[in-house]
């Protein structure tokens, strides 16, 4: 029987809250908030309360949402470079936080589309967070490895420090944090007592955050980018996220036949590098962006793009920052059409490492992706928008939609959307195939490919086309986690990373997200 609603996630107990909210007769995007709330108390080093939220969501056409917070309004260059020390971001603590916008946007997607509260919403992820989970064997090393760079940051290890695989971990101040949302909403957050914690502790580490920063906060309703590719439309979220960097790539890749084997792969791994060094060049806060977004796919110029493409050999690439992962992304859908593509982060694992005592929330590092000297695009500035890595997406056939997806993954995102398509639409892969698909990614730092071991037969022959190659192991997450749902004539099909821990579960029940 086919799937009449369904959600993808990274971890178990979260695509289960989320689906449970399904079967409740809640509809896709309430299954998407609960499986969030999850994902907050069970992947603290992916995604949680003190991060930023995007989403696309598909309801009788299609809406996007920005949810990322501004750097703090005394956060200039001269203020940051002093109190930091250095020329360059610091990569973690407190400088590193800028406003985080995910609770907002939690509110913002219910009160348009929701049809659950947030309190029923939350339940599972209270009592998550209240009695505690098991921690997985990826769990704990995730923590693991955070713990040794957060060695200073008391508050943090007093929640995790002593966390390890097959112990349960509760989190009783999170619990707290959940528990104002459900009784205040979002002005708990933004403008009450979690507020004055907030501010009160990155103050007291040297930060710039203010009351006002945080109560001045909001997300944008957009119109989402559109390109085409094959005979499909892809939808990505327009700046400060790297959407339209993974239709650059597709836009690239469009104007080559379909082919296969190694050509194929050295033409994506050039079309990658040639839009990650736009993305690094244009892309930022919109307000200060030189030239639009939609002029990056103009045909004209992405016809100029693909022509420094050779066939036989890899161009040099100019260096640019990378950016890692630390992310979750997950879809949804229900009975009456509606998809929720949407994905939350805390950016580098746990963030910033700052951990707000009493509330158990771990405060984002988004702001160490500005850079501090004054000719990029994307220096910092006073409530300035960073550019986002984050990016949910869509995709449509015939104008009716035909795919949510998505991953983490930092730089790895707009790649992986690429391969992802390329399986699906040129290989006719399902979701779960074309996700389970051996990938590749790009390191904008030198323009060197890691490469997933079931394709180390093609190291050789990318070598000799000049492309530096490292081979790494199969499924390793440094491929991000994907997960999909795709719109059949019956139903949906869902695929979900074997890189991570989660799943796609459906709902075949008739009353699914309400339907007839």
């Amino acid at each position: 029987m086919s799937a009449r609603a369904g959600v993808a996630s990274p971890h178990r107990l979260a695509t289960e809250a989320g689906v449970e909210v399904l079967r409740a007769g809640g509809n896709a995007l309430d299954a998407a908030i609960a499986t969030n709330l999850v994902l907050g108390v069970v992947t603290p080093y992916l995604c949680g309360f003190g991060g930023d939220l995007f989403a696309l969501v598909w309801a009788d056409g299609a809406h996007g949402y920005l949810g990322p917070g501004r750097a703090p309004a005394a956060a200039s260059v001269d203020e940051v470079r002093d109190a930091a020390g250095s020329d360059r971001m610091p990569e973690t603590g407190p400088l590193t936080v800028t406003v985080p916008g995910a609770v907002e946007g939690w509110f913002s997607l219910l009160e348009r589309f929701g049809s659950r509260s947030f309190a029923d919403l939350a339940r599972p992820a209270l009592a998550v967070a209240r009695d505690g989970f098991v921690v997985s064997e990826a769990a704990a090393s995730a923590i693991g490895r955070a713990s040794a760079r957060f060695a200073d940051e008391t508050a943090w290890h007093a929640v995790y420090g002593a966390a390890s695989a097959g112990e349960v971990l509760r989190q009783p101040d999170l619990a707290r944090t959940i528990e104002a949302l459900c009784a205040e909403g979002p002005d708990a957050y933004y403008r009450g007592a979690i507020a004055r914690a907030i501010v009160a502790h990155l103050s007291e580490r040297g930060a710039f955050m203010t009351s006002d920063d945080l109560a001045s906060h909001s997300g944008r309703w957009v119109e989402p980018l559109r390109a085409p590719f094959r005979d499909a439309t892809v939808l990505e979220l327009p700046p400060p996220t790297q959407g339209v960097t993974a239709l650059e790539a597709l836009r690239i890749m469009d104007g080559f036949p379909p082919t296969g084997g190694v050509d194929r792969h050295h033409l994506m791994i050039e079309a990658v590098k040639l839009a990650l060094g736009d993305r690094d060049a244009h892309v930022s806060d919109p307000a200060a962006m030189t030239i639009e977004a939609a002029s990056l796919l103009d045909d004209e110029r992405v016809d100029a793009r693909r022509s420094l493409i050779e066939p036989g050999r890899a161009r040099a690439m100019e260096p640019v920052r990378p950016a890692r992962g630390g992310t979750a992304f997950m879809c949804a859908a229900d009975a009456r059409g509606m998809l929720v593509s949407l994905i939350q982060s805390n950016w580098m694992g746990f963030g910033s490492g700052v951990t707000v005592p009493g509330w158990g929330i771990n405060l984002h590092n988004r702001g160490n992706y500005f850079s501090l000297d004054p000719r990029h695009v994307n220096v910092i500035g006073p409530r300035k928008l960073t550019m986002h890595t984050l990016i949910p997406a869509l995709a449509l056939r015939g104008g009716r939609p035909w795919l949510s997806f998505g991953t983490m993954g930092g730089d790895g995102q707009a790649q992986t959307h690429l391969q992802v398509l390329v399986g699906m639409i040129d290989d006719g892969l399902d979701p779960q195939d074309a996700i389970d698909a051996p990938r590749w990614v790009v390191s904008p730092a030198d323009g060197s490919v890691l490469v997933e071991e079931p394709l180390a037969g093609f190291a050789e022959e990318l070598r000799a086309r000049g492309h530096r190659v490292r081979v790494v192991a199969a499924r390793s997450s440094q491929m991000g986690h994907a997960h999909a749902i795709r719109v059949d004539a019956d139903g949906y099909t869902g695929g979900s990373d074997l890189r991570a821990e989660g799943c796609f579960l459906s709902v075949v029940r008739s009353q699914a997200g309400g339907g007839p």
